[in-house]
């Protein structure tokens, strides 16, 4: 008997300002597949996540809208649990960077780095952009590579995605911000770092414990040298303020792995007998896994576990990370339709169906896996349903109608059903390293098994000679058990049909060992159908964008008459002043002479027009347009304008002979 395990896991923290897609569910499938295989062997497996709620781009999001970045957040937390929940990703708890125990995480853990000498106050340039009035953020400037031997163009300020490199946006040549399209002047601000280098030593002994290909990209990081790491940014910034230094922010890939912490302390606060230090302290024997994208493996390989160390927290036992996903050999994409998200998905096709796919295609390593639409409509068909449920499809009937729904009281073949459970322990090791792939493999031959078992001894046509039903009694009672012995193997990858398959059985939740004993003698359920084939039509439907899924709808929504038409009074209106609106991108607020009155209208064309060039220009009002309440006051009308948006964006001249008040036909 295996010795009992305390596992702590976690994955990447969605960022908190868009969907879910079908690329995410890569790493959270393979993540909650591993860690249902370790609770089905009855470990103590606890998985966290939370939403990754803090950033530049969350805060420009949120203006841009006109809303809070709290009511963003708030927004896509709610969405991102419902998706998860519906592809039975089965988090024991799903939290937010934005709470107040990722905050007294972070602040503890800064001022023990702190304390401890780790931290370096330096005065740097930044990009700063002048149109915007703000430090941009590294993946705000964009420019070509910076490294003589590679020179892509294109390229973040903090990394390039073709040479790996690591520079500063200083270094990026040809950069323009990607806010405003202008190029970046360079100011000077504080800022905070963290001195990776001191803990070189260290890494280089702790990256023994990760993948091959993971460790030999950390040795040619550590053969250029650790740079000190920026952990600080400056305000306008959604995050939490540092300690001690005002306007200025723990920039938000100090605290997104502290996420990982803060989820699971707010689990301890709520569960009995759950202890937060059994964990995380130094010495502890529990472990603490992190399943990643190769992506973000410079964040959690040398910068996350080194900061661990330097405020007294063990580091992580390991750290898994995966390739990415295509689509039909290609990175998705919107304009070839093969952009899927989560919800898109999910309105249309089983969990099931993507779980077990992915299954079939992830081992351990960090390559790259492609969803050939065609493969995996023919894999999930001849593999979850040609092969595995048909088992049990093809036995429970006889059982139903013949046997009163109960099973026979032995085996007719106990050393063939061994077979079954003696691979338990090699479909073990397959799990525990990640060979999700080699496992799927092995137990689909096992399936092949089953099938020509009842294939040779046909039970349809045995049952018509009254002298062999105990025969066929004896059959369909070993291929039912060869159906839970598979179902057991797969219950990490297929929880929805494990869990129908246990009400068909009479059975509580099944665990791993289970398989070494058939069921025998026991009363079944009346089977019901557990899976549907693919239909290639929801496929189809899948792949459609919203404006193509009903093709013979116009692309023109709310459609008016007209006498709807005719009842707008669209009338000219002189400018008179305009000023910026604090808080929000593109709106102007503009006051305007109808000729007869004075209105006070919020116009989004702060993009195209500077305040001060507006005045005693013309625009046409929709005069009769109820008052609204907006967050930054009241908008008594409508500015109407012309052009295809950002900076052209058109009203009409002054020069028209057009008079406030007169009104447009």
């Amino acid at each position: 008997m295996e010795k009992s395990r305390k596992i702590l896991v976690s994955t990447a923290l969605p960022y908190a300002n868009g969907s879910l897609h079908i690329g995410h569910m890569v790493e959270h499938i393979q993540s909650d597949i591993w860690v249902r295989f370790q609770r089905l062997r009855g470990h103590q497996c606890i998985s966290v996540c939370a939403d990754d709620a803090h950033g530049t781009p969350i805060m420009l999001a949120a203006r841009d809208e006109g809303i809070t970045p709290e009511e963003l957040i708030a927004r896509f937390y709610a969405e991102h649990r419902r998706d998860f929940d519906d592809f039975n990703i089965s988090f024991d708890n799903y939290h937010s960077t934005h709470s107040d125990e990722n905050r007294e995480l972070v602040e503890h853990i800064y001022r023990m780095l702190d304390k401890n000498g780790h931290i370096d106050r330096k005065s740097i340039v930044q990009a700063y952009d002048e149109k915007e009035g703000m430090f941009l953020p590294d993946r705000y400037v964009r420019g070509t590579c910076p490294n003589p031997d590679c020179g892509a163009a294109d390229q973040y300020g903090d990394s390039c995605e073709v040479c790996g490199s690591t520079y500063n946006p200083a270094d990026l040549k040809d950069a323009i911000s990607v806010i405003s399209g202008t190029k970046p002047v360079e100011r000077k601000s504080e800022h905070l770092f963290f001195r990776l280098a001191s803990f070189e030593t260290m890494l280089r002994g702790w990256v023994g414990r990760l993948q091959e290909g993971i460790a030999r990209k950390l040795d040619e990081w550590f053969d250029s040298g650790l740079r000190d790491w920026d952990i600080s940014r400056d305000a306008p910034y959604f995050g939490f303020e540092v300690p001690g230094l005002p306007k200025h922010y723990f920039y938000v890939w100090l605290d997104a792995p502290v996420g990982y912490m803060a989820s699971f302390k707010n689990l301890c606060d709520r569960t009995d007998g759950l202890d937060f230090d059994t964990y995380w302290k130094p010495d502890s024997d529990a472990e603490v896994y992190h399943f990643i994208g190769k992506d973000i493996v410079y964040f959690h390989c040398l910068f996350w576990p080194a900061v661990l160390h330097g405020a007294g927290f063990r580091v992580p036992t390991s750290v898994f990370a995966h390739g990415f996903l295509t689509i039909n050999g290609q990175k998705m994409s919107k304009r070839r339709r093969t952009f899927i998200t989560a919800r898109q998905y999910l309105d249309n096709l089983s969990p099931e169906y993507l779980r077990y796919y992915y299954a079939a295609k992830l081992g351990p390593g960090i390559d790259d896996i492609d969803m050939n639409i065609e493969d995996f409509v023919q894999r999930v068909n001849s593999d979850v349903v040609g092969k595995l449920v048909n088992i049990a499809s093809r036995c429970a009937g006889f059982i139903s109608k013949q046997f009163d729904g109960k099973l026979a009281p032995k085996l007719p073949e106990p050393d063939l059903y061994q077979l079954f459970a003696d691979a338990g322990d090699r479909l073990a090791e397959l799990y525990e390293s990640r060979e999700y792939s080699r496992a799927m493999r092995e137990i689909m031959a096992l399936a092949d098994q089953a099938n020509r078992y009842i294939d040779e001894h046909k039970p349809w046509q045995a049952i018509k000679d009254p002298a062999r039903h105990a025969e066929v009694h004896g059959v369909c009672t070993q291929g039912l058990n060869f159906y839970r012995a598979l179902i057991i193997y797969l219950k990490p990858v297929l929880p929805g049909i494990a869990s129908a398959s246990e009400d068909f059985f009479n059975s509580p939740p099944l665990n791993w060992d289970d398989v070494s004993a058939p069921l025998l003698a026991t009363s079944l359920q009346r089977f019901k159908p557990l899976i549907q084939r693919i239909d290639i039509k929801k496929v189809e439907a899948m792949l459609l964008t919203p404006s193509e899924s009903k093709p013979e709808q116009r692309s023109v929504k709310n459609e008016i008459d007209i006498d709807q038409f005719l009842n707008v009074e669209l009338r000219v209106a002189r400018i008179v002043k305009a000023q910026a609106v604090e808080g929000a991108d593109k709106l102007l607020e503009l006051q305007l002479d109808l000729g007869d009155e004075k209105r006070s209208v919020f116009a989004g064309i702060r993009s195209a027009y500077q305040p001060e060039d507006l005045q005693d220009r013309l625009t046409v009002v929709v005069a009769n347009l109820k008052p609204r309440k907006m967050r930054f006051g009241i908008s008594e009308g409508m500015v109407l304008a012309a052009g295809p948006g950002g900076e052209d964006i058109f009203l009409i001249s002054p020069d028209t002979g057009a008079k406030p008040g007169m009104r447009v036909r």
